[in-house]
């Protein structure tokens, strides 16, 4: 049996609806108490104001009914209905609460309205076309009621969003932002201050960058011109699996674990690390600041690690190039791994002879240099910087 899709056709003599109108009252009170009873969410014999609020609804959902069926050509205003469906969203309910109250009034409506009816002498038709009117009636109420929802809901999450992008310009400025400030507006953002943060660069350069799927926690500025996140607690149980969960795939790196007012920093350093592998001198992938502190340090100036190294490697400048990647090789071994020609040959894969071979060279080469224990540190530091830029070329 098809439903009608508008309430228009359905036409009543002006005198029985006078009578149904009279019978508003009864029919009212029934429904809400119906309600009341049988939907919990609803039941709030203790609130004065929200009764009266949804004993309005109820009066003006039937007597808008009666209105419709009284002057079928009349405009409707769904407007009351939008509010009743953004009032349910600022409770924090779903529909359903709102869809079983209104199936439960139009079931008790329909009862009580054909027994207003029954004595006035309508006919069967009458009848079927009444209560098929009140359902579809009851089908746009709903429309109305869902659409008022969404529209709420778009708006909550719309301002939830920008409290959180202003939430991470405050934590991302320079100078940090007063903690006050801060602690309000993520109390307005929903979001939990934590102990520590990390930010994390995310590699766009080519403007394909795809949002990841993140947790809720996590504040995203994946609409900057340089893509970050801010991740709260990284160290905190199970975030390390979730952060490589969303970011698989991806050039990505993660900043040090850091106070909240040193948020910024954090980013800056990922920022930093991201270059890096970007140029080859770190791995590609997700990166963490953390497994890379002392790249990080080395090339944080490398005009500065450059004037190092003409000091430093000035003794191996006249040698032929295949000769100074071999003995500067040799000397990082023997500076990172100990003096012992076996182990350094070990690492190099070569023979014990050949290393002592080029050792005796850099003896000659440097000198009592190499047992000035400031110039074997400032070695090792220009000679992992040396290592890392012949690992980035192509």
């Amino acid at each position: 049996m098809a439903i009608k899709s508008d309430i228009s056709e359905t036409r009543l003599p002006a005198d029985i609806v006078r009578t149904l109108r009279a019978g508003i009252g009864k029919v009212s009170a029934e429904v809400i108490e119906e309600i009341q009873t049988r939907i919990p969410e609803y039941a709030r014999p203790t609130d004065e104001i929200y009764i009266k609020v949804v004993k309005k609804a109820v009066e003006e959902a039937i007597d808008g009914f009666l209105d419709r069926i009284e002057n079928p050509c009349a405009p409707w205003d769904p407007e009351p209905f939008r509010m009743i469906g953004k009032g349910e969203a600022a409770e924090g309910r779903n529909l359903e609460p709102l869809q079983a109250a209104m199936r439960l009034g139009a079931r008790v409506s329909w009862r009580r309205l054909t027994e207003i009816a029954n004595p006035l002498g309508l006919t069967p038709q009458s009848l079927y076309d009444l209560g098929e009117a009140i359902f579809v009636y009851l089908d746009q109420l709903a429309d109305a009621a869902a659409e008022g929802f969404d529209e709420a809901r778009a708006h909550a999450s719309g301002e939830i969003e920008r409290r959180r992008n202003r939430l991470l310009d405050l934590l991302l400025s320079r100078p940090p932002a007063a903690p006050e400030a801060i602690a309000d507006l993520a109390k307005a953002a929903g979001w939990r201050l934590p102990r520590t943060v990390a930010g994390v660069a995310l590699d766009d350069q080519h403007g394909t960058y795809r949002a990841p799927a993140l947790p809720p926690d996590v504040l995203g500025g994946l609409e900057r011109p340089a893509p970050c996140l801010l991740v709260p607690d990284p160290d905190g149980p199970g975030q390390a699996q979730l952060l490589d969960h969303a970011l698989r795939g991806r050039r990505a790196a993660i900043g040090p674990a850091v106070p909240l007012a040193a948020a910024a920093t954090s980013l800056r350093w990922a920022r930093e690390a991201l270059e890096l592998s970007r140029r080859g001198v770190l791995p590609s992938g997700l990166l963490r600041c953390a497994d890379h502190m002392a790249a990080l340090v080395v090339f944080k100036d490398e005009e500065l690690v450059g004037s190092l190294a003409e000091v430093r490697l000035a003794p191996l400048a006249h040698l032929r190039p295949a000769q100074q990647d071999r003995l500067a090789e040799t000397l990082l071994a023997w500076l990172r791994h100990g003096r012992g020609a076996a182990e350094v040959a070990a690492r190099l894969h070569v023979h014990p002879q050949t290393v002592r071979y080029r050792l005796r060279q850099l003896e000659e080469l440097y000198g009592d240099q190499l047992t000035d224990p400031d110039i074997r540190f400032e070695l090792e530091i220009v000679l992992r910087a040396r290592q890392a830029l012949i690992a980035a070329r192509p």
